[in-house]
């Protein structure tokens, strides 16, 4: 069914608005690189703490949620709504609900919001809380970019030509609806004056913990998890040339997830002031979704059924496949860090930054490269992209940032965590805060490394993107087996 759907809804284009997706796009690698660029050096500021400078605006804790949220918000944010945008238009057979105006509005809005919030960071205007949210002024106004979000992508889905909705839409619309709950829940707070930035949250306590990681754990749950499985789910596809390997265990996929990764929040919170029940019933839903996350990843994997040796010759679907593969692994270690015995040794370690940023960068930001790839040539009606070896390059030097990242952090992390609980023969701690920071500093520079790597391949990115919307080809690559099928404008 999903191959019939997926064939019938491209047959015939209407007039989509493809502008504002190519605003989105530009977006997407512009805050990729800011958001990567800042990451690289506040992990240097962490081995050599010099770099600090001794400036509050470039200190660690004024540029760590910079980083957060330029990848998160930014970098993240804008892919999701290109691609989304993308998909809706083309699997519904009907342009953007709302023409261009309200279109226009949510991409200088949504501008307009990450600008506001990364300036609070900086000058240290925030919440303060565990995330350093943005203040209520900074709050309000994304919740109304996000309802205009909202407004185009459902009412698109409501004006659809074709009676089906493809389950990438499914994704992108829980991811939506989702994380518009959680946003105004976890940032309900009371400004101190109409004329200042100053507010105070409506939770306190453990209440506030609560909150935080109930918001927390499902912003990584819709926004950087079920937002991009909608991206999977078309762009691997596309991208393969094969449907979707089982368009039921999609739908099971889909429903699955949506219940279970509301209750995982608690499992951030154990042996704290919750009580025990939260912390196990967190604990317990965190570990049933490891089944139904490997559901999806077998999914995506067996949608290239016939068609693995495209994996040789074609590095984009290789970005596309990888990230299948790292979400497979970041929902496998995430239910098995939540477990109360692992998490007593993983909770406030590096190995939780390892975790993370294997799914960050392992997942979310290389199936956003493959997608990426995918819709330049596209959006802008060119042959190809500008040279498939650079798309090479960047593949194998942004894995190799990958893995020394994400190793040096296991390592630091594990390491970290036992010598926390080290003992002598006296019941004293056998080794002193400072030397567990003196043994990691290792290991913070190899992560920078890591990070150099990754950086480095971005910007090979956004050159070889660059020359692709001037038409440029490098002449000395083979136009790839099947291009000549494409030369037509896309879809």
């Amino acid at each position: 069914m999903a191959s019939i759907a997926l064939g019938r809804v491209e047959a015939a284009a209407p007039a989509y608005n493809e502008d504002v997706v190519r605003w989105f796009t530009i977006a997407t690698m512009f805050w990729g690189i800011v958001g990567f660029l800042v990451g690289t050096y506040i992990a240097f500021q962490l081995a050599y703490p010099v770099l600090n400078l001794d400036l509050e605006w470039t200190t660690f804790g004024r540029l760590r949620p910079v980083h957060t949220s330029a990848v998160i918000f930014a970098f993240g944010g804008n892919a999701l709504m290109a691609t989304s945008l993308y998909v809706v238009q083309r699997t519904c057979r009907t342009p953007l609900f709302g023409g261009p105006l309200l279109a226009t509005f949510l991409f200088w809005g949504y501008q307009l919001f990450i600008v506001l919030a990364a300036v609070g960071y900086v000058t240290g205007i925030t919440q303060g809380r565990e995330y350093a949210e943005p203040e209520w002024y900074v709050d309000l106004w994304l919740t109304i970019v996000w309802v205009v979000y909202l407004i185009v992508f459902f009412g698109t889905i409501l004006n659809r030509k074709e009676p089906h909705i493809y389950v990438a839409n499914w994704f992108f619309l829980a991811f939506i609806v989702t994380v518009a709950m959680l946003h105004i829940v976890n940032n309900l707070a009371v400004p101190v004056s109409l004329l200042g930035a100053k507010s105070y949250s409506l939770f306190a306590g453990v209440q506030d913990a609560l909150t935080q990681w109930w918001y927390g754990h499902n912003a990584v749950g819709f926004f950087l998890t079920a937002g991009f499985l909608g991206i999977m789910y078309y762009f691997v596809p596309k991208q393969a040339e094969r449907p979707v390997y089982s368009y039921r265990l999609s739908i099971i996929h889909f429903w699955a997830l949506i219940f279970l990764y509301i209750w995982a929040g608690p499992h951030h919170l154990h042996f704290t002031a919750l009580p025990d029940w939260a912390q196990v019933l967190g604990m317990t839903f965190s570990v049933m979704l490891w089944m139904p996350s490997w559901g999806g990843m077998i999914n995506g994997l067996m949608t290239l059924s016939g068609a693995w040796d495209k994996l040789r010759t074609d590095p984009v679907l290789r970005f596309l496949v990888v990230s299948v593969a790292f979400y497979g692994m970041s929902t496998f270690e995430g239910p098995l860090m939540s477990i109360r015995q692992v998490n007593a040794l993983s909770h406030y370690t590096d190995w939780t930054v390892g975790h993370v940023h294997s799914g960050a960068l392992g997942w979310v930001a290389f199936v956003t490269f493959g997608a990426v790839y995918y819709l330049v040539p596209r959006l802008w009606k060119v042959q190809r992209l500008y040279s498939l070896r650079l798309v090479e390059w960047h593949f194998w030097i942004a894995t190799l940032g990958i893995v020394l990242y994400i190793t040096a952090m296991w390592v630091s992390g594990i390491m970290q965590g036992l010598m926390w609980r080290s003992y002598d023969s006296l019941g004293f701690l056998q080794f002193s805060f400072i030397e567990t920071v003196e043994a990691m500093h290792p290991f913070y520079v190899i992560r920078a490394f890591g990070g150099v790597l990754f950086l480095a391949g971005a910007l090979i990115m956004a050159y070889n993107l660059y020359r692709t919307t001037k038409g440029d080809i490098r002449v000395e690559e083979p136009m790839p087996v099947g291009a000549a099928a494409r030369l037509a404008p896309a879809e």
